[in-house]
């Protein structure tokens, strides 16, 4: 990691992901999180302000970028809550089957290079009758807005940390185990390249 990942992309990426529609997203989809939490791509530490701390015990933080878990450091230690750093060493979450209550998963599939493969993943870690939150920008129904997706996607995922604007992330999550109980998506306030977004739930599929 050079000093554009470590040092400059994570303070672009916590403006980015931080804006008032952002925001309003992530207070629809945090505060259903319990028990046990699995936060993929805990960043900055976005999310903290809105987790119900009656409902959450403890909250694994899955974050890759040592730039990331340095900015998130005040963030944690101001937020009251149990919050225990995990690394990524390989491709498997280091988790044990069935420990989790909660997958938590926000602005972070467009940028896993496997998405489908870490889904699997975190369906592997969560208890039966667990549920993976998710909050997440992707492909758009317009026809004109996906073909500008599909075009400028290359060069937006050069410089935007690996984030891709056009996945479709409903289809990701059927993809890799899951069923779907609450689909719901829709454009936020942006640009529309970059704002359509889908958020729900899914549990594992039978």
């Amino acid at each position: 990691m050079g000093i554009y990942e470590n040092h400059v992309l994570p303070h672009l990426i916590d403006l980015a992901c931080s804006t008032k529609p952002t925001r309003k997203q992530r207070e629809k989809i945090v505060p259903g999180a319990s028990g046990e939490v699995l936060e993929i791509g805990f960043g900055s530490g976005l999310n903290l302000p809105y987790y119900d701390r009656s409902r959450v015990s403890r909250i694994w933080a899955l974050e890759p970028s040592v730039g990331m878990r340095r900015k998130s450091a005040a963030q944690v230690r101001e937020s009251g809550l149990n919050v225990e750093f995990i690394d990524l060493p390989g491709e498997e979450i280091p988790l044990d089957d069935g420990t989790v209550d909660t997958v938590l998963v926000t602005y972070t599939l467009c940028t896993i290079p496997d998405a489908v493969s870490a889904l699997g993943g975190m369906r592997r870690v969560l208890k039966p009758g667990g549920r993976l939150l998710y909050c997440e920008h992707g492909k758009a129904p317009d026809a004109g807005v996906h073909r500008w997706q599909n075009r400028l996607n290359p060069t937006w995922r050069r410089f935007a940390g690996g984030c891709n604007i056009n996945r479709d992330i409903p289809e990701l999550i059927r993809a890799a185990g899951f069923r779907i109980k609450s689909d719901e998506r829709r454009y936020i306030p942006g640009v529309r390249v970059l704002s359509y977004n889908y958020w729900g739930y899914a549990i594992a599929a039978g």
